[in-house]
């Protein structure tokens, strides 16, 4: 391109002007910040104005600066998105994020079949309860625990919800666990992502409201944890058949009643609508849906 600016300098500039620091610009780039400094000096002669007044521990944008910032940082950014949607459309790279539970309980015991299929594919996963933003998140697909209304996201159930009651053959003994009713003896274990204790005490035993405050409880925020106290001893959990798979299989807890709550809520596999998928992509979703169809829990 003739007669163009250093364009390594641009990229050093645009990281002091976003970041308001040339420490941090220095941070971010994996250089020292008079290595910045020097960049943004060989782009000031060329322009051959000052972009930024120096003093001491402190630069500031000059008018000029904001000005050229103004007019450059957008196609900086067209750049910059341009070469990672293409980037990212050749990549084998996978990213998913779900609850933790899901990941931990589910996932976990599955995901070396999918690894085993397409050892090509670097799968990212992360987990959190946190709603995902596609537009400033790096996420391919997410799977979330909702009533699957989501206008903006294309949606495909892959269970729908149910809470069901778990304890150890140990407690239940312990405290004669017969009828729904004798749960007024209980230890209630109680999660955020099942808080159904009193529909399901209300539909399915004679319990009072007023009996129900008077309970024992004890209160989670990560089903792993309330799952674990039913493990050890501790209580009965109200939760997924999804996320207590392995215990159930192995004994370690058991189903003391037959009644159980159908949720308006499902684990839902999501993505953007209408989004184009990568093949990477494409096969983690299918794989994920026949995983679905073929082992409900």
């Amino acid at each position: 391109m003739k007669n163009a600016p250093p364009l390594k300098s641009l990229v050093y500039f645009e990281a002091a002007m976003r970041l308001n620091s040339f420490s941090m610009a220095g941070a971010e780039l994996h250089v020292t910040p008079g290595a910045v400094g020097q960049q943004i000096r060989n782009l000031e002669q060329w322009l051959g104005v000052a972009l930024f007044t120096r003093q001491i521990r402190q630069v500031l944008p000059t008018e000029d600066g904001l000005a050229y910032w103004a007019r450059i940082q957008p196609a900086l950014a067209q750049i910059n998105n341009a070469s990672q949607n293409l980037r990212e459309r050749h990549s084998s790279s996978v990213w998913l994020t779900m609850p933790p539970g899901l990941a931990a309980k589910w996932f976990a015991r599955r995901m070396s079949g999918f690894l085993q299929r397409h050892p090509e594919i670097a799968l990212h996963l992360s987990s959190s309860v946190a709603l995902v933003d596609f537009a400033n998140e790096r996420v391919d697909l997410a799977i979330r625990h909702f009533d699957g209304h989501a206008p903006e996201l294309e949606t495909h159930l892959l269970y729908r919800d149910e809470a069901r009651l778990y304890c150890s053959p140990a407690y239940a003994a312990r405290i004669g666990l017969n009828l729904p009713n004798d749960l007024q003896r209980a230890t209630l274990l109680h999660s955020t992502l099942h808080p159904n204790w009193g529909e399901w005490l209300a539909r399915f035993s004679d319990t009072a409201p007023e009996q129900m405050a008077g309970m024992a409880g004890i209160h989670f925020d990560q089903s792993l944890m309330a799952i674990e106290a039913a493990r050890h001893d501790q209580g009965v959990v109200l939760t997924s058949p999804m996320l207590t798979e392995e215990e159930v299989g192995s004994g370690v807890l058991i189903e003391p009643f037959s009644q159980r709550l159908q949720l308006a809520k499902g684990f839902y596999l999501v993505q953007p609508i209408a989004s184009t998928s990568r093949p990477a992509v494409q096969a983690l979703k299918d794989w994920l849906i026949a995983e679905a169809t073929q082992a409900p829990p």
